[in-house]
């Protein structure tokens, strides 16, 4: 009888663990992480745009020059925006420091804005947009910015949720006591001059 009483008791403990568990799962613990993890995984796809677009540039205002070689102070612009925005150092950290990631969204509008500039420049020369490899680079940097477009939204999305959660019950409750380390997630602000990405189609 002391044997299986023995036994019991792990076993009654071990029941009390598992029902326990259940009931703080369905009460949202795991919420903050989930979205925290989310929101960080959305963020590494923004960076991966701008990347590809960092890497476009290079090539566009080559090709541009070969054509356009006298729009000297706009490749330059364009040239100087991308190192810029190139030489800020991002990470996860990045979306919960307020001007870290404001020195990140100027840049990039920077970026933005004399890319757009460059584009404009463009219309001058007909040459130069019937040529092969711009038509090519164009192509690329119409669907990167929309790949941008796409991954700022689902950033915002996400980190929306992050945030609601650290402020709403049962969240706020979670935040006080077991996730204290975690703050809100910046997000983007949309400037007047960039709200639209450049227009590449010609």
């Amino acid at each position: 009888m002391q044997h299986a009483l023995r036994l019991s008791r792990p076993v009654g403990s071990l029941l009390v663990a598992v029902l326990a568990g259940l009931v703080l799962s369905g009460c949202g613990i795991n919420n903050i992480p989930t979205f925290e993890e989310t929101a960080k995984a959305k963020w590494s796809d923004v960076q991966n745009q701008y990347q590809r677009r960092a890497d476009l540039i290079p090539n566009l205002v080559e090709t541009v020059k070969g054509y356009a070689a006298q729009e000297r102070q706009v490749l330059t612009e364009v040239t100087e925006a991308r190192a810029r925005a190139s030489q800020i150092k991002v990470d996860a950290s990045t979306i919960n420091d307020p001007t870290k990631f404001k020195e990140f969204q100027d840049a990039q509008n920077a970026l933005t804005g004399a890319l757009g500039r460059l584009l404009v420049t463009v219309e001058r020369y007909p040459d130069l947009k019937s040529n092969q490899n711009f038509l090519a680079l164009q192509s690329q940097l119409e669907g990167t910015e929309n790949r941008i477009a796409v991954a700022r939204r689902d950033y915002i999305d996400a980190v929306r949720a992050y945030n609601t959660e650290l402020n709403t019950f049962p969240g706020r409750l979670w935040a006080s006591t077991l996730y204290r380390a975690h703050k809100p997630m910046q997000t983007f602000t949309v400037a007047e001059d960039v709200s639209k990405p450049p227009t590449v189609k010609f």
